[in-house]
């Protein structure tokens, strides 16, 4: 068996693929800052969308930091719900789901912000056109079925927020998610959250950035713990 190490992970960070993001959050600078500040893992998570994931990889595969493939998505319960998968084909076959649920709004950049695409030079090279910023057609229940079947894990995000959170929304964790992790804001302290909600005190959870900025990768508040294991992989 091997023995269990702590890795430091920020496994809730937003590329400037995302409308809600500083164009500076290109896969690039991000792992630059990701490795600058000694982490370990950390994972990319757009709005409904993966489009920057693979240059993520491609730019961190000679380095020491492992990157995860993720999607922060919105349920047609307006749940933010944060999903992570084994490797670059299982995201890019969820990413097909999610292009197929997403309603046909398009992207108003004076509003919502750009939603930029780039390569493995990590210079610019589109834009997605779609509105990310939006509820899918997805409900939790597809959302958990369909992650699970392609060997990934869903996370719902941020619980402790009024807004997009599944406390917020449901006021409940559904059957299909009662025992999961959850992920607590960076800003709220867990004690408090418990004892607000002292039904989810037992359910493992983790905090991670919800990066939007470069200076606010790798922040969880003013107590950072790592994750205990063999390795940080599917």
């Amino acid at each position: 068996m091997l023995e269990k190490k702590s890795y430091k992970c920020d496994l809730h960070i937003h590329s400037c693929l995302s409308p809600c993001a500083d164009l500076l959050m290109t896969p690039g600078n991000i792992i630059k800052e990701a490795l600058k500040l000694g982490l370990d893992c950390i994972a990319i998570t757009d709005h409904n969308a993966a489009g920057n994931v693979e240059p993520a990889l491609k730019i961190a595969r000679n380095t020491d930091l492992i990157v995860i493939p993720g999607m922060e998505l919105e349920s047609v319960e307006e749940v933010h719900l944060l999903c992570y998968f084994p490797g670059l084909a299982e995201i890019k076959e969820w990413e097909l789901t999610v292009q197929a649920n997403l309603p046909l709004l398009y992207n108003d950049e004076e509003v919502f912000g750009y939603q930029l695409l780039t390569d493995e030079s990590d210079d610019y090279i589109g834009k997605e056109e779609r509105l990310l910023a939006t509820a899918t057609g997805l409900s939790i229940s597809q959302v958990v079925e369909g992650v699970s079947s392609l060997g990934g894990i869903v996370i719902p995000a941020h619980v402790d927020k009024a807004v997009n959170s599944i406390i917020g929304q449901l006021g409940f964790l559904p059957p299909e998610l009662d025992s999961c992790i959850i992920e607590i804001s960076r800003n709220t302290a867990p004690l408090n959250f418990f004892k607000k909600y002292p039904g989810l005190k037992n359910l493992p959870y983790l905090r991670s950035s919800d990066s939007h900025y470069l200076y606010e990768i790798g922040s969880c508040g003013e107590q950072y713990k790592g994750f205990y294991l063999e390795k940080p992989l599917f």
